[in-house]
């Protein structure tokens, strides 16, 4: 088999159909399987899961018999793959035609490739209307070369889409799933799977997948609930320790905590809540490791959080030309 795709669902009745034909009907020159489990779902997710895999015989379909949670039930999905390598995908997201032969052939053609991630485009579920790329949009893209490494993962965070990543087969697949993290589980798995295999993080310019953002959605529920910003932010740092088990220096590591600090702070900074900006503007460690001028600058200003929404945000404080 040369390529496994899992898809995890829970409670995705509205989406899951969409997401498995997308996949499903892809045209290959290769063989490739696609695994799918439902977390013990309330909704009628099971029932379209029952009748696609009749349809299609490259479908496998499981229903967990209680809710497990993603962490496990990704576990699952890595215990069931019979091929060379993995393609993910959620089960709300949209794959384009096109997207599995592209992931193979660049894996084929880059035996020095990790991981490998396509461009995506983030849309609204209600209207449809996409509201730009997820890649080239990502506040920390200029930073991140083509032909990445593990260290900008860790020091720019999660410039790949979940759903638009294929990495290879390797002998620790269960070790790269980090149970300890709460909200953030993509994060944390590209760092161990490419600390694991060895090798680059490749970015495949050309859209093959949709991003959807809705209500339920992991960025839909922390405009809820702020709490669950910080919990991300735990959980992203903890991602980042996870590297010093495998010789990363100290520098690269204090360096990615320094930037999930800062961008955690400028989240509560532009919700004009400064007790929390003040709380993580703080630098990192003894040797006071800022991510960047604009952090650094932050910093120095935290008693005067105003002037820093207006120096960094000039748009929110409806003044471009500060």
């Amino acid at each position: 088999m040369k390529l496994s795709v899992i898809i995890p669902a829970y409670n995705l009745e509205k989406y899951i159909s969409e997401c498995l034909l997308g996949v499903l009907e892809q045209v290959t020159s290769f063989s490739f399987e696609v695994i799918c489990i439902d977390d013990c779902s309330s909704d009628g997710t099971w029932g379209l899961l029952e009748k696609h895999s009749k349809e299609y015989t490259n479908l496998k379909v499981i229903k967990n018999s209680s809710n497990l949670g993603l962490a496990k039930t990704q576990k699952e999905l890595l215990q069931l793959v019979t091929g060379e390598y993995i393609a993910y995908l959620d089960g709300d997201d949209v794959a384009l035609p096109g997207k599995l032969q592209a992931l193979v052939d660049y894996m084929d053609d880059n035996t020095s490739c990790a991981l490998a991630y396509h461009e995506a485009e983030v849309f609204d579920s209600d209207t449809g209307e996409t509201l730009g790329l997820y890649s080239k949009g990502f506040y920390n893209a200029k930073y991140v070369p083509q032909r990445a490494t593990v260290e900008h993962l860790i020091k720019y965070g999660c410039f790949a889409n979940a759903s638009s990543i294929i990495f290879r087969g390797h002998e620790n697949l269960m070790n790269a799933i980090e149970e300890n993290c709460k909200i953030i589980l993509d994060y944390p798995w590209h760092i161990l799977n490419v600390l694991h295999i060895g090798g680059t993080v490749d970015f495949i310019d050309k859209v093959y997948g949709r991003y959807r953002i809705h209500n339920q959605s992991f960025g839909g529920q922390t405009r809820k609930n702020p709490d669950r910003r910080v919990q991300s932010m735990n959980d992203q740092i903890l991602a980042v320790n996870n590297a010093s088990k495998f010789g990363v220096v100290q520098e690269v590591i204090d360096k990615g905590i320094a930037h999930h600090q800062f961008a955690t702070a400028l989240y509560f900074l532009k919700l004009r809540d400064f007790e929390r900006f003040q709380q993580y503007i703080e630098p990192v460690g003894l040797q006071e490791v800022f991510f960047d001028k604009r952090h650094t600058f932050a910093f120095a200003n935290r008693e005067h959080p105003e002037l820093v929404l207006q120096k960094l945000f000039p748009e929110i404080m409806g003044d471009n030309n500060v």
